[in-house]
């Protein structure tokens, strides 16, 4: 079991990498406006929720999905 890290609020580069460093999650990206954009350059985007919530215990092979908007948006 992984327990899942708190990442809202992060760049979502920077989130992206501190969940890869801590486990071996399956991650996934969102565009959390709906408005299904790509999030192309990740380092433009700050993650503002995740699927799974922070600090709970998951099978390490969970999908997490970090939702995202532009910064400044």
């Amino acid at each position: 079991m992984c327990t899942v890290l708190d990442v809202v609020g992060m760049v979502h580069q920077d989130a992206q990498d501190t969940m890869q460093r801590a486990r071996p999650y399956i991650l996934m990206e969102e565009d959390a406006t709906g408005q299904g954009r790509m999030l192309v350059l990740d380092r433009n985007w700050v993650t503002t929720r995740q699927s799974e919530p922070a600090g709970s215990e998951v099978d390490c092979m969970t999908e997490i999905l970090p939702h995202a908007t532009k910064a400044g948006e």
